[in-house]
């Protein structure tokens, strides 16, 4: 991973937190360098920011079906990127994001997807072991596996995060500890520490509000 990629997911996992600490911002900011677009409206020409989206996918859940973009229509969800024999983040990222199931595990307008980073270990089974050890029931939490090339560039290039094989890296693999919230609409509405309590308490509160702001 390049030290230019690197940097971008941490200043905008800096500029989320900032932005987070004014509770009475909303709604909140949409993440992501928008492009200037002009358009005729009423005959005169204006300007319009279009943020990026997260564009289609597709990818195996641990139950062995295709997984899209168009699972989550009309929903939020969060993302991040994980590998099953992650010896140092992986485990403390999922304990909490149990918390986040937990909390949302009955609302239809919330999912979870998580990716694995190394799909040539983490088959459909493997996976599928992996959320039954860890109590899930139903489909709000999704583990996808895929080809690992279109992993890898939806990570960086549109959820914003690293991820990468190094062989001089514990377990093999390096990559972000963020869990990225997405709205209705596929934009990036913010991006947390996964390895922090505080922040996935905070990022429980913005998808309340997010919810809210949804309706």
């Amino acid at each position: 991973m390049s030290s230019k990629l690197i940097t971008k997911s941490i200043t905008a996992m800096l500029l989320w937190t900032c932005l987070s600490c004014n509770f009475n911002s909303k709604p909140l900011p949409i993440l992501g360098e928008p492009e200037i677009v002009q358009k005729v409206v009423d005959g005169k020409t204006i300007e319009e920011k279009v943020y990026p989206t997260i564009p289609e996918f597709a990818f195996r859940s641990q139950y062995g079906d295709t997984i899209t973009s168009k699972n989550f229509k009309d929903k939020i969800y969060v993302a991040d990127f994980f590998f099953v024999t992650c010896p140092r983040i992986c485990p403390v990222m999922k304990k909490n994001m149990l918390k986040v199931y937990e909390a949302f595990k009955d609302d239809p307008r919330v999912g979870i997807l998580s990716h694995t980073i190394d799909p040539d270990h983490d088959s459909v089974q493997v996976l599928k072991t992996y959320a039954d050890d860890l109590g899930l029931k139903g489909r709000t939490w999704l583990f996808v596996t895929g080809n690992r090339e279109k992993i890898y560039e939806i990570g960086e290039k549109h959820y914003l995060v690293t991820a990468q094989a190094d062989d001089q890296a514990p377990g093999g693999y390096i990559h972000s500890g963020a869990f990225v919230l997405i709205d209705k609409n596929k934009h990036i509405r913010g991006m947390y520490d996964g390895t922090e309590e505080k922040e996935v308490q905070l990022m429980i509160r913005d998808m309340k509000t997010l919810l809210e702001e949804s309706k």
